[in-house]
């Protein structure tokens, strides 16, 4: 059989040290556990390569901060709002943009033959603040490098 590998952008930006630099930070707590430096670029060297085996897959938890800010807090960071941009920045700090809508929008559809989605999506070079609390009717939802400003922005066009 096949083996393929969906890559969720917390393990392509983040290391084992943005769990608990400055103390523990739950936001950043995910299944499976954020790995050393090494393994992170290893990460983005495979998904920048152009393999077709590995594919876009956020993984993306919108859990309330209530239950993150805990105790026993739940594994999984929300990624949703901001996915597309940090791909984006991870491909281009790579060299390698020509190569990220295979891996966000080829690549699993093929693998697992299925249609390909005919939504467009346009990305532009363009700075945007990263809401620092996202209000639902669930409870309030602490998004991805909440309060930064990323460089990229995701449209639907």
């Amino acid at each position: 059989g096949y083996v393929a590998a969906t890559v969720t952008p917390q393990h392509i930006l983040l290391n084992r040290n943005a769990l608990f630099q400055g103390g523990l930070q739950p936001h950043n707590y995910c299944l499976p556990v954020l790995k050393r430096e090494i393994h992170r670029q290893a990460i983005v060297s495979a998904i920048t390569s152009g393999n077709k085996r590995f594919f876009l897959g956020t993984d993306s938890a919108p859990h309330d901060r209530r239950k993150k800010e805990c105790a026993c807090g739940c594994a999984g960071i929300y990624n949703s709002p901001v996915a597309l941009s940090l791909y984006a920045k991870v491909f281009e700090e790579a060299g390698a943009l020509d190569k990220l809508e295979a891996f966000t929008s080829f690549n699993g559809p093929d693998f697992y033959g299925i249609p390909r989605n005919k939504s467009k999506i346009k990305l532009r070079k363009s700075p945007w603040r990263v809401p620092e609390c996202l209000s639902f009717p669930f409870g309030d939802i602490i998004p991805m490098f909440a309060g930064e400003t990323l460089e990229w922005e995701a449209l639907l066009i």
